[in-house]
């Protein structure tokens, strides 16, 4: 019986989940205050703490994937805010990267776009964290 990729990944989510959660009735139970005081001096530490340390590469994975993207974000933020500067100057001699390519308009609504997915890539960076 041939599954489908959705199904296979079904699975493997929900037995992820499962057996994350699965808790071993021996072990003492942990201190969720020590757990948050750990995470809040470094991310994953609590994760550590809890012996779930499947959970440290995916904070760290976020982490550096929104660290990425608010560089991104705020390098083509700028470049499309000075691009729109340089164009309503009223300086003959000053022209700009994009005159042939966009708009005034145009450069407003990509500065517009990149300040707000840098502002959600800020927000996705501090998610991260908790």
């Amino acid at each position: 019986m041939i599954f489908s990729k959705k199904i296979c990944l079904f699975i493997f989510c929900f037995s992820v989940i499962y057996f994350a959660n699965a808790q071993d009735l021996t072990e003492p139970i942990k201190s969720p205050r020590k757990a948050a005081i750990l995470s809040s001096a470094l991310p994953g530490l609590g994760q550590i703490y809890n012996k779930k340390y499947w959970k440290v590469p995916i904070i760290y994975v976020g982490l550096i994937t929104s660290a990425y993207y608010i560089k991104d974000n705020h390098n083509q933020y700028k470049q499309y805010k000075e691009a729109y500067l340089i164009r309503i100057d009223n300086d003959p001699n000053t022209i700009d990267d994009f005159v042939s390519e966009y708009s005034s308009g145009d450069l407003i609504i990509l500065k517009d776009f990149y300040r707000r997915n840098r502002e959600i890539s800020i927000l996705c960076f501090f998610g991260a964290t908790k």
